[in-house]
């Protein structure tokens, strides 16, 4: 092309646009065409230029020798680390006098693991490690941080009992970092398909919107699906950060003192989910929420600048009081939900009436369950 368009006798700009179609039509950039055009003006000519390797090739420092010596010597030793294996090798030749070892004494660190992916060694020697971890990226490893603003809940998952290798139901609680608003459910299993149908309608049961989310590090909790209903609510995720017990400590406790204290750890069977489920809905939480008073810490900071935690008796409060006693309460509550429609649960029952109904109609379901447990057995 340069030769027919007489390149040499072309003005600038000329030159310029046949360079530009050279470039477009070549596909080279514009570095490239600049050389290719230097070497035609040197020369009146241009040849593919090809590199040949030299004749004797390339040289292996290391041989098959070596490597089954490598192989022998990390099966002796338990496969070391590099530095350790080249240190006993250099050992081997300078203190005990083992030629055998010339070569590989002075072999580079990071040259040494080379020679372990290679055939000859994986042949004689092969390893098996245990699966690593991955690490999951979601959810923030922190604790929760409500700043006094309720709608920050942690979560938990309670198993009822194993029976002849079968599982029982699981109990979901989720508990308000700030009120200890507690809200109890059942379902059968813990996959997806039963246990994110029960968080939405938790989430969707308090009385204010949910702003965090904290569970511990279960897969049941943590991955994709419950963090997009997350996201959907505008909730932050929060996950529990390895040997600090507090982070969802709230929910443990309430595991105990609730679910344990008026379930048990007997057995129950997971056909009978849909009914503990409506037992929990209809008369455990209304009574907790409304009726159970629990302990609010006050912090006191002495001289010295430590921190401790006392429960006055000032502060023993029902979920629902405490709530209430919020500065602009009101302002944190679902649409359509009122503190007046709240405080009339609150009275509808008392604390007795409460209890003794709950009471009656968990005797009712464990009667029914054991009866019903033993004819199908």
């Amino acid at each position: 092309m340069l030769t027919r368009l007489n390149y040499r006798r072309l003005s600038k700009p000329d030159k310029g646009a046949v360079l530009r179609y050279l470039e477009r039509t070549t596909g080279y950039s514009r570095q490239q065409i600049t050389r290719l055009v230097g070497r035609w003006r040197a020369d009146g000519k241009l040849l593919v230029k090809r590199h040949r390797a030299p004749s004797h090739g390339w040289v292996k420092k290391f041989d098959d020798r070596d490597v089954a010596l490598l192989a022998e010597t990390d099966n002796l030793h338990g496969t070391l680390s590099g530095p350790a294996t080249r240190h006993l090798m250099a050992r081997a030749v300078a203190v005990f006098g083992d030629i055998r070892y010339a070569r590989l004494a002075t072999i580079s660190v990071g040259h040494l693991y080379n020679l372990r992916k290679r055939a000859g060694y994986l042949d004689r020697r092969r390893v098996f490690t245990k699966t690593q971890p991955t690490t999951i990226a979601i959810g923030a490893r922190r604790a929760p941080a409500p700043d006094g603003r309720p709608g920050f809940i942690r979560i938990d998952s309670v198993h009822q009992g194993d029976q002849d290798g079968v599982k029982g139901v699981y109990h979901i609680n989720a508990v308000d970092c700030v009120t200890q608003w507690e809200l109890v459910a059942t379902c059968e299993k813990i996959s997806e398909a039963y246990l994110l149908p029960v968080i939405e309608a938790l989430l969707a049961g308090f009385p204010f919107p949910i702003l965090g989310f904290h569970a511990d590090n279960g897969s049941e909790y943590i991955n994709h699906k419950v963090a997009r209903m997350l996201d959907k609510l505008a909730a932050e995720f929060t996950k529990s950060r390895p040997r600090h017990s507090n982070d969802n400590g709230l929910a443990e406790t309430k595991n105990g003192a609730n679910i344990r204290k008026h379930l048990g750890y007997s057995h129950i069977p997971q056909r009978f989910a849909a009914e503990v489920n409506a037992w929990c809905a209809k008369h455990l939480n209304p009574y907790v929420n409304f009726h159970r008073p629990c302990l609010f810490a006050e912090t006191i900071t002495d001289r010295k600048g430590k921190t401790r935690k006392r429960y006055p008796l000032k502060l023993v409060q029902t979920p629902f009081e405490k709530f209430a006693s919020l500065p602009d309460a009101e302002k944190f509550l679902r649409p359509g939900v009122t503190l007046g429609g709240l405080r009339s649960q609150t009275t509808a029952l008392s604390d007795n009436d409460a209890a003794e109904q709950m009471n009656q109609a968990r005797q009712k379901l464990f009667l029914s369950i054991n009866r019903r447990s033993r004819k199908a057995a």
